[in-house]
């Protein structure tokens, strides 16, 4: 009888450190999987990001040409102000700073190297 007890604790015992077994690489398992889907999600928000910042500067790029390149008069004050608010929506204190150089000028030769300057960043910050 304590034989057939003996044996019955030992297969209870096994059984219970399969089970365990199991559950542990299970918690691997969907531990790797969680860390491997974080990484990719947070991959997309990168892209994400990136491609947003790339309409915000193609609208203000396009907006620019528009109102300032294509125009032979004076830009007018709500013109202005609508390129204003789409170069600080973009949110990047380079072009902010381009931005402000070219509006500072004071003098034919400022003003288009600060147009140019200004073209050149927006063309760098455009990534594909």
């Amino acid at each position: 009888m304590e034989l057939y007890n003996l044996r019955n604790a030992i297969k209870k015992n096994i059984t219970l450190a399969i089970i365990i077994l199991l559950l542990v690489l299970g918690n691997i398992f969907f531990a790797v999987t969680y860390f491997l889907k974080a990484q990719e999600v947070a991959k997309l928000q990168k892209q994400v990001t990136t491609q947003q910042i790339n309409a915000k500067t193609a609208s203000f790029l396009n907006l620019f040409i528009q109102k300032v390149l294509k125009t032979d008069k004076e830009v007018a004050f709500e013109d202005r102000l609508k390129l204003e608010n789409a170069i600080r929506d973009i949110n990047d204190p380079e072009l902010l700073q381009k931005w402000e150089e070219f509006t500072g000028g004071t003098n034919e030769v400022q003003i288009q190297q600060g147009v140019k300057d200004l073209l050149e960043a927006l063309a760098k910050k455009l990534v594909y």
